[in-house]
């Protein structure tokens, strides 16, 4: 039997009034369909990241075992002032080299019409730098406080264009994870 590939789904703030969470929920949950993956929902609310930077003193052991463990990511972020916020920031920087040539693909989430893509467009250069292997299929929530209910399960009228868009991200990611775990396992690594 294969093993199977581990992804983890990062929600991207500690807000408490973030409404984008409920888009990372939705992400982590849906990717539990596939029958390949083994996924871990990472909440920055239940970690802590004291200082900055990836010295030993700011990281979280329970981070930094969950990376190491993983074959691949799934970002979910809002968008703040254009970008993606300082508490995604953080928790990446913590951990450079339980990223290095692992895949991850990313979602936006906004209140406005945009779905967060210019948080996922700043976000591409950031986790490219730590050795993140970008997809190419990313998935966008606009207007993200209407999609779903209050109990945060996506509304009837809005399923059938997530099914679809996250079912090309993960096929994607899949298909990344897979192949670089392959080179991580059998190659040289180069850095």
């Amino acid at each position: 039997m294969e093993q199977k590939i581990n992804i983890v789904v990062l929600a991207g703030t500690a807000r408490a009034q973030r409404e984008s969470i409920k888009a990372a929920r939705y992400v982590a949950e849906f990717g539990r369909k596939f029958p390949e993956l083994e996924i871990t929902f990472v909440d920055p609310v239940d970690f802590n990241f004291p200082g900055d930077g990836n010295d030993p003193e700011g990281k979280d052991p329970r981070y930094s075992e969950i990376t190491a463990k993983a074959d691949g990511f799934f970002i979910v972020t809002p968008e703040y002032n254009h970008s993606f916020p300082g508490t995604l920031k953080r928790m990446l920087d913590s951990e450079l080299a339980n990223y290095v040539h692992k895949p991850v693909a990313l979602a936006g989430a906004s209140n406005g019409g945009w779905g967060g893509v210019r948080a996922v467009e700043a976000l591409v250069t950031t986790v490219r730098e730590m050795g993140l292997a970008v997809t190419f299929t990313s998935v966008y929530f606009p207007r993200v406080q209407t999609l779903f209910d209050e109990q945060g399960q996506l509304k009837p009228e809005n399923q059938e264009l997530y099914e679809r868009n996250l079912t090309y991200a993960y096929t994607e990611l899949i298909w990344m994870a897979k192949t670089l775990k392959w080179g991580r396992d059998n190659l040289p690594r180069q850095t």
